[in-house]
């Protein structure tokens, strides 16, 4: 790095520093531009440095480019990494990278949940869900929990989902329930189980950890079925990241809590 990039670094560690995973576009892209608003020096992630420059160049100042693949150890180290000798610490990390299903994209929202019941799921789409929403959170969790403890007062933020509440889904009442799967669903439950786990964990210590639904959105993971805009699902991930929210519950929704 030279003399001027240290020097801007430096500048920059006075202002709060965040990390969004797949923020290169959708929700992630949202709530970095309203982070980047608040003060935020944002680092919008993305599997590919140029998908992320793309997104910095739409959301303006404060946002950053930077290269994570939640995936990969070698990537996730890498940033880690960087984010330590740039800004040498990190005080909110948002979990935001996922992916609905890892079949063909042709499918419609209806056809992906339908594929993803127990009966039918296919194990390997199941572990390539999950390697991104429950593995790929957890290695980027643990990559970087050294720099959150380095903040004063540190957030994680885990994207859940309705579909992963247990308590709903278990109500026939609940009119969603028949959208509960293994696949997505589940892996979002477990999302859940390592928000319990780290805030059990963490709670003695500076880093508050908060599972965060955005509601349904009209997204690239739901094929744009959904009924919400970017803008109005990432208003509760915002608050989250913002500690904004009752600071009660583990588990948010745009509406105030979910059930686990």
């Amino acid at each position: 790095m030279s003399n001027s990039e240290r020097t801007n670094s430096v500048q920059k560690t006075e202002k709060k520093v965040a990390l969004i995973t797949g923020a290169n576009r959708g929700i992630g892209q949202q709530v970095a531009k309203e982070l980047a608003g608040h003060g935020f020096i944002v680092l919008v992630g993305s599997r590919k440095l140029e998908n992320s420059k793309k997104a910095v160049s739409e959301i303006g100042e404060n946002a950053y480019p930077i290269a994570i693949d939640v995936t990969n150890k070698e990537s996730i180290l890498k940033a880690a990494n960087q984010v330590n000798t740039e800004f040498g610490r990190l005080d909110v990390l948002v979990n935001n990278a996922g992916i609905s299903h890892a079949g063909s994209s042709e499918r419609s929202l209806e056809e992906i949940l339908a594929s993803g019941k127990a009966s039918v799921a296919d194990i390997d789409e199941m572990r390539a869900v999950w390697e991104t929403n429950v593995f790929g959170l957890l290695a980027v969790t643990q990559a970087f929990l050294p720099l959150l403890h380095k903040a004063p007062s540190a957030r994680i933020v885990n994207l859940s989902s309705g579909m992963a509440s247990l308590n709903l889904n278990a109500d026939p009442e609940y009119p969603y329930r028949g959208g509960f799967n293994v696949v997505y669903g589940a892996g979002k439950t477990a999302v859940n189980a390592i928000t319990l786990a780290l805030s059990i964990e963490l709670e003695s210590s500076n880093i508050r950890v908060e599972a965060a639904s955005p509601g349904f959105a009209a997204t690239a993971m739901n094929n744009f079925e959904g009924t919400e805009t970017v803008e109005e699902a990432s208003r509760n991930i915002v608050r989250a990241a913002l500690g904004e929210n009752d600071p009660s519950v583990l588990f948010s929704a745009p509406e105030g809590s979910f059930p686990w």
